[in-house]
């Protein structure tokens, strides 16, 4: 049977359609535009060129290390450590810098640190075949441990020689008056969606967390490749703990705290699978400005800020509900 130009055309736009419509992070990236819209109307103080850049700025460090995030959770796998791991990171440059060493020293000291921790964690999992919630929970603890040796336990806000160049890194505007950390967030994100979409090590990724067996029998190095995605989740809350410790000015032990639930419920919310296989740049960072916008709204409508778990928390569930259906849906 013949089929004319005008049904193929029409066959390609309803499964673009199609498409659009059954992805979670389409209906996230509605949700926030929505949820933007009635604050705008409902408080004088939403809208505001400085609640908009605060809100923006806050979500760069959530969405930062979710992007690492998205790189483990696509293999299946999970890491705890990034809050602790952003403490140690930050502490580690802080006290590198108040001895007198230049930033760049500081800079390459702490993120050698995110490396190491990283790889660690990886070859346990991939080598040793530990659970990654069992390393990854304990790196938890141990690297906010080891931040507070580093300082003793102190607030760590002098920052030696450099100490203007780390302020103006992390709190800076040099493009457009666009904070500096949104700018790093979005340089990150589309290195991660090219790194996902169009390169070997992003197929072999998805490839792992489809079927971890049948990649191993393909050929994909499987060890190799998640020693080095638990490198890049450390990597990036190393980098967030270097942005924010400019941002903030001061570095304290508590400094990350939670951290890892609020990534990955950004990850979860903007359409990755715990299960595996499924996950984008894009998703990271719609679910990160969902929280934040979740959080930022709290405070502006009245509304008790020990309520941010529950809408959190209840956010990662429709999440997962929605994928349940479409997971349904598609069996059918």
């Amino acid at each position: 049977m013949a089929v004319t130009l005008d049904q193929t055309i029409a066959q390609k736009q309803h499964t673009f359609l199609s498409r659009m419509l059954s992805s979670q992070t389409f209906w996230v990236v509605i949700a926030v535009v929505l949820a933007c819209l009635f604050l705008s109307l409902a408080t004088d103080s939403f809208a505001t060129s400085k609640n908009i850049f605060n809100i923006t700025r806050n979500v760069t460090f959530v969405a930062i290390i979710a992007l690492g995030m998205t790189f483990v959770i696509i293999t299946g796998g999970i890491d705890l450590s990034v809050g602790s791991v952003l403490c140690l990171c930050s502490m580690v440059l802080a006290v590198t810098m108040h001895a007198g060493y230049g930033i760049v020293i500081g800079i390459g000291v702490s993120i050698a640190t995110a490396l190491i921790i990283g790889a660690f964690n990886g070859v346990l999992i991939a080598y040793l075949d530990f659970p990654p919630f069992v390393v990854t929970l304990g790196m938890l603890s141990v690297a906010r441990s080891l931040a507070m040796v580093a300082s003793n336990n102190t607030v760590v806000f002098q920052f030696g020689p450099d100490h203007d160049k780390l302020l103006a890194l992390g709190g800076g505007a040099w493009v457009f008056g666009i904070a500096n950390p949104v700018l790093y967030m979005i340089l990150l994100a589309l290195l991660t969606g090219f790194t996902l979409r169009w390169t070997k090590f992003g197929r072999h990724i998805f490839a792992i967390g489809g079927n971890e067996h049948a990649a191993t029998l393909t050929g994909v190095p499987v060890r190799q490749i998640k020693v080095a995605v638990y490198m890049i989740s450390a990597l990036s809350a190393g980098l967030a703990g270097i942005i924010q410790t400019g941002w903030l000015g001061a570095v304290t032990t508590n400094i990350g705290t939670g951290m890892e639930l609020q990534v990955i419920a950004a990850t979860v919310i903007g359409g990755a699978n715990l299960a595996g296989g499924v996950g984008t740049a894009l998703g990271a960072v719609v679910g990160a400005a969902l929280i934040e916008v979740i959080r930022n709204s709290l405070g502006l409508l009245g509304i008790n800020a020990f309520w941010q778990g529950t809408f959190i928390g209840g956010a990662i569930i429709l999440a997962v509900l929605f994928d349940r259906i479409r997971n349904f849906r598609r069996s059918d």
